[in-house]
């Protein structure tokens, strides 16, 4: 591997089902699909199933973070039973009836092996940017507001630098991910990931500052295994 190393992973995150509580991992496989079991269930909205965008999200409902998703066997996500953790403290199989219950009249949970994704299958961002929006809204921000497979901790400090790895590809551990565009942001990121307060400074901000972008979005150009510590190198432009 050759190239110039812009960071180190300093963080991974899968989420199992979409818009549910983040899984915390030291190490992943990365597919074409993205990390390995990452959104392969989402709930569909009632009557919403021909709607472009019929999934239920933070957006609608806030407490869906406060459901801790995780799989039976974890080192077999797309093939394991996956558990969901209620606020209530009951464990449900994800395609339990009950669980859609409690979500809402008429909601219906689907499974899809190529993931849930909004945009693309892999969302990066930087401790520099997570830190330069707290300093834009004056308060330390939890990155899970910004919901990314990849927490890196860029070399300097200078803000945003994820922002010029657009185009390139890199190589985190055994992973080539092509950083594709930059991550447009939605209200989501208003809600505080430790409950379900709304503080819309923060998308505010970042539509004023970024042209409401924050983190980047990419796919996979080889698959590979990605670690916590892991160097992230920019190949050479050929």
């Amino acid at each position: 591997m050759t190239g110039r190393e812009v960071g180190r992973v300093a963080g991974l995150w899968r989420y199992p089902v979409k818009s549910m509580a983040a899984e915390s991992l030291n190490e992943v496989e990365v597919s074409w699909n993205g990390l390995a079991g990452d959104r392969r269930w989402a709930f569909i909205r009632a009557g919403m199933a021909r709607n472009n965008f019929p999934w239920l999200t933070i957006r609608e409902r806030p407490q869906l973070r406060a459901y801790r998703p995780s799989f039976f066997e974890p080192d077999r996500p797309d093939a394991s039973r996956t558990m969901v953790r209620t606020p209530s403290g009951a464990d449900l199989e994800v395609v339990d009836p009950a669980l859609a219950k409690e979500l809402g009249r008429g909601v219906r949970v689907i499974k899809q092996g190529r993931g849930v994704f909004d945009t693309m299958p892999l969302s990066l961002i930087t401790t520099q940017s997570v830190s330069s929006v707290g300093g834009l809204v004056g308060s330390e921000l939890d990155v899970q507001r910004f919901r990314p497979n990849l927490l890196v901790e860029a070399i300097g400090d200078e803000p945003f630098p994820e922002d010029e790895w657009v185009g390139s590809v890199l190589w985190i551990g055994d992973l080539r991910m092509r950083v594709d565009k930059r991550d447009q942001r939605c209200v989501v990121v208003n809600v505080d990931p430790g409950g379900i307060q709304r503080d819309p400074a923060i998308l505010r901000a970042i539509a004023r500052e970024r042209q409401t972008c924050l983190g980047v979005y990419g796919s996979t150009v080889s698959p590979g295994r990605v670690a916590v510590g892991d160097a992230v190198v920019i190949e050479p432009s050929t």
